[in-house]
């Protein structure tokens, strides 16, 4: 696979980038969506076509008649944002094909969509047009729960979390599955790029956009994204939230290419996942008044196990 560049990847070089996501939209102060698209389309060095499935990003930057989109943008259904873009690709290989595009003519089609609409009810479009092969990235900005429409449970949400649909009292502990492992079912699709990365490190994601707008085929990316309303913590800490994710390896960073994986960041001191449940009220009821030491010692468990599993992959060359 090759990467063709043009802008170094540096703040300064980038900061003479015109901004693609305009100011004035009205996502909440504090979330990283907007953050996340803002490094995804100054990373891109080709024009970009975009999908967004209803959601956050959807609802809050296109609330009719004004668009904080400065790109050919499209709003799709809750389910089908891969199936638009597919299209939109598809769309563009014909008209080619007919001369009614110059054949050096160089797009690049991405498609936006929140845990909710990726790992649940837009699974199926996204499995088709990764199996058709649509020369596209898919990128999910992973906040864990459903929370435009009420902080509802998803296939995305953490153990333990508390939900409006999986709420911690006297009946539950909050919720009691393991999150879907998304990236790996993907990955499963033999397609040229996956990875997971987390917009408190702009250099791992920016490179890693690069290389999945660059894949001869189907590309995703999986980005672990605050949200103060579902999480229960402070705008203010939106960014400094996540570093804690990283670190304990709830959320490694890593990317699939080609087959083979590469871990793109190894914490220097594993943090225990507590540091960054702790920071969060929906996982309040895990340490008050006392510590749940069940369900701790189960999420800490899963979390080294998947980090064993990620390394052991490494290691031999998977």
């Amino acid at each position: 696979m090759t990467t063709a560049t043009t802008t170094p990847l540096s703040l300064k070089e980038l900061s003479k980038k015109p901004e693609q996501l305009a100011g004035g939209h009205r996502l909440c102060a504090g979330c990283m969506h907007s953050v996340i698209v803002r490094q995804v389309l100054m990373a891109a060095e080709q024009p970009v076509l975009a999908s967004c499935a209803t959601g956050c990003l959807e609802v809050a930057t296109s609330i009719h008649p004004y668009s904080a989109w400065r790109i050919p943008w499209i709003h799709s259904a809750f389910e089908n944002a891969a199936a638009t873009a597919s299209g939109m690709e598809a769309m563009f290989v014909s008209l080619k094909k007919q001369g009614k595009l110059p054949a050096d003519a160089d797009y690049r089609f991405i498609a936006f969509g929140g845990d909710g609409g990726t790992y649940d009810i837009g699974l199926q479009s996204l499995s088709g047009a990764l199996e058709r092969g649509h020369r596209m990235l898919y990128v999910c900005c992973d906040n864990g729960a459903y929370m435009n429409t009420g902080i509802q449970r998803s296939s995305a949400t953490p153990l333990g979390a508390s939900t409006t649909t999986s709420p911690a009292g006297k009946v539950l502990p909050g919720k009691l599955q393991w999150r879907k492992d998304l990236a790996r079912i993907v990955a499963a699709h033999n397609i040229p790029y996956v990875a997971q990365a987390s917009p408190h490190n702009w250099l791992d994601l920016m490179k890693k956009v690069r290389k999945a707008l660059a894949a001869d085929g189907p590309s995703f990316i999986n980005v672990l994204s605050t949200c103060h309303r579902g999480w229960r913590s402070k705008p203010s800490q939106a960014v400094a939230i996540l570093r804690p994710a990283v670190d304990s390896c709830y959320w490694p960073l890593f990317e699939i290419e080609d087959g083979k994986l590469t871990i793109t960041y190894k914490p220097k001191a594993k943090v225990p996942v507590t540091e960054w449940l702790k920071l969060q009220g929906r996982f309040a009821h895990l340490f008050k008044p006392a510590p749940n030491e069940a369900m701790l010692t189960a999420f800490q468990e899963r979390v080294d196990f998947e980090w064993e599993r990620l390394l052991r992959q490494e290691s031999c060359g998977l």
